[in-house]
This record gives C-alpha cells, structure tokens and sequence, in this order.
C-alpha cells in the first residue's frame, strides 16, 4: 500500500525524525521550497548518488529552486519508512512531473536528522530505470500532444 507524504500544518506538533521527514517531503510535494528550507540545516548534505554532494543550505538550496523552477510536479509516494534513532530509511516511488511529461521510479532514500532539521538527504535509485521512466513520459507526452492536437484540428 502506497502512503502519500503526510500533509503537515506550517509547525508540525511531532518533531520526531520520521515526522520531520515526511513533512519536508509534503513540502516538496507542494513545491513549497521556503517551506521545505526549514527542515533542512544549515549544514545538509543531500545527493542523488553516484552524483557529487550538494553540501550546505547554499549548495541544497540552489538544487531545490532549480527543481521547482523547471518541475511542475513531484510526488513523494511513501511504501516504507523507517526510523532509528536520527535516521530515517524511505522506500518510496517518485513521481516528476515538466508539464505534459511524468516520470515514476523507485527510490531508497536516506535522511539523518539533528535537532528538528535535515542534515543529510541522501537517494540511491537505479539509472536505467530513471531513463526508461524519462523515455516512457516522453513517448506519453508526444502522444498527449499529437492526440490532443487532433482534436482541435476536427471539423
């Protein structure tokens, strides 16, 4: 069963490691980047590995407007999360979304929080699947605007 991001008011009450995540993931889900900057530390390390590092709320930050200025959706769907102690383990599927074009693939990811905040995001998912998902939403896409083209065109 698939568990959507939990919807958190601005100031969640459970400030647990788990809570945290999935906050910041239901901020991300709304695009919500100022929101989603305030679980995160000043000192975050998030990574898509084998990609190098961002490190800092700089570095974080650049990444994350980047996606939302491109993005015109993501989705965050939760299948199993776990927590001991700081770290939280997220199995989920991600959804990107550039307008007419969507991508679904699975990711593992990693988070440690500290204090309230993000220190580390780090995801682990597979390259081949992620560009077949790309490939997939863009034959999805083209077909979308071929069909809906033809539609206007009809007499």
């Amino acid at each position: 069963m698939t568990v959507p991001a939990a919807k958190h008011p601005k100031t969640p009450t459970d400030n647990t490691p788990q809570a945290v995540v999935t906050a910041f993931l239901a901020a991300m889900e709304a695009l919500d980047v100022d929101l989603a900057l305030t679980y995160a530390s000043d000192d975050i390390v998030y990574q898509n590995v084998p990609l190098p590092p961002a490190r800092g709320m700089r570095a974080f930050e650049r990444q994350v407007r980047v996606m939302v200025k491109y993005g015109t959706g993501f989705e965050a769907q939760i299948h199993n999360i776990a927590a001991t102690g700081p770290i939280v383990l997220t199995e989920r599927t991600d959804v990107l979304k550039v307008g007419a074009w969507e991508a679904s693939f699975w990711v593992c990811g990693t988070f440690e929080v500290r204090d309230g905040k993000i220190v580390l995001w780090r995801d682990y998912f597979d390259w081949t699947t992620f560009a077949a998902a790309a490939v997939k939403g863009a034959a999805r896409a083209a077909v979308s605007a071929v069909t809906s083209r033809a539609k206007r065109t009809r007499p």
